[in-house]
């Protein structure tokens, strides 16, 4: 695996927009609010010049987008990349990706939600760890929570354990100036299906569940040389549902046991879900029962904090993380081996 350098005081974050930009004031005000504080804590910020854009959820067309991913990576004078948003259609761009490029010039990379889709297949593919974990835009909250705090530690070289947070936001609030942070309303309680404790390591891989789905047997799908690489070290899979229907989980799952995901997994790990509409009634607990997860015999924990509903830990794809989940708690750690 590698594993590139961490962000140093005096580095310049690159803020690509693979995805969505700001589609309005308040989001304008979060962006210009995240490179503000990230210049006062001394690094340089360098962002998309269609940061500000948003059509259909889309800061650009595909080529564009794809272009100035890549032109970042080869940039020497950025020093770490961080989407600036999420949205529905990165996977667009793959195909004008230069990956060959990436490869000569590696970067971590962070993102969460749709930048998934260029996340997954630079870590399975090209054996490059990324961060799933904030946005560019999640740092112009005006008060930082500790998910926030907690990311800055990671991506400067000061690899925690990250242990769950108290509370979470079930229910969004609207965003009237866009520097509001969480609407708290709810403990967070982790869950394990079948074991009181679950403690395993191996080596992590995952992200948005919808958007692994989508790549999961195309070209950009690096799942079967990923996990053979690494079955030594066991492979343990973690989702964030953003909006699957209970049913579409189910079906998810049989497909990717189809594709031989599962071979050489040791645990599955799923965050609260985004969405949790069901159309035959189901609750998550029954989903996990049903699906074809329980014939495995796999550790299952749910309703970890790696989700829509935030806040939300920082996963290193690709590191060798050990996971703990006992009554109602749960913390992950990494080592970068």
């Amino acid at each position: 695996m590698i594993y590139p350098e961490f962000l140093k005081r005096g580095d310049v974050i690159g803020v690509p927009a693979p995805s969505s930009g700001a589609y309005d004031k308040p989001h304008v005000n979060k962006y210009k609010n995240s490179k503000r504080k990230l210049e006062q804590m001394g690094y340089g910020v360098e962002w998309s010049k269609n940061i500000f854009e948003s059509y259909m959820s889309r800061s650009s067309n595909a080529k564009y987008r794809a272009k100035e991913l890549t032109d970042m990576f080869e940039d020497d004078n950025i020093d770490f990349l961080m989407c600036a948003a999420g949205g529905e259609f990165l996977v667009e761009m793959l195909p004008y990706v230069d990956f060959e490029k990436i490869k000569e010039h590696p970067k971590y990379l962070q993102g969460m939600s749709d930048p998934t889709g260029i996340l997954f297949p630079i870590t399975t593919k090209y054996d490059i760890a990324t961060i799933y974990g904030l946005n560019f835009g999640d740092y112009g909250t005006e008060d930082y929570t500790r998910d926030i705090t907690d990311n800055l530690q990671i991506i400067t070289g000061n690899v925690i354990t990250q242990n769950n947070y108290e509370m979470y936001e079930k229910e969004w609030a609207p965003k009237v100036t866009g520097l509001e942070g969480y609407n708290f309303t709810d403990k967070v309680i982790w869950k394990n299906l079948n074991q009181d404790r679950v403690e395993v390591t191996g080596r992590i891989i995952g992200g948005c569940l919808d958007v692994i789905d989508v790549l999961s047997a195309t070209k950009y799908d690096g799942t079967q040389d990923f996990i053979n690489r690494y079955k030594d070290d066991g492979i343990i899979w973690y989702f964030d549902n953003c909006d699957f229907t209970q049913e579409d989980i189910i079906r998810t799952l049989w497909k990717f046991n189809e594709c031989g995901y599962f071979k050489f997994t040791k645990a599955v790990v799923f965050g609260r879900n985004g969405n949790d509409n069901t159309l035959l009634g189901y609750t998550m607990e029954q989903t996990l029962k049903d699906s074809v997860l329980s014939e495995l015999n796999l550790p299952i924990i749910y309703d970890a904090d790696i989700s829509h509903r935030g806040p939300c830990f920082t996963i290193i794809n690709g590191a060798i993380a050990t996971i703990v989940s006992e009554n109602g708690t749960g913390s992950i750690s990494f080592k970068l081996i």
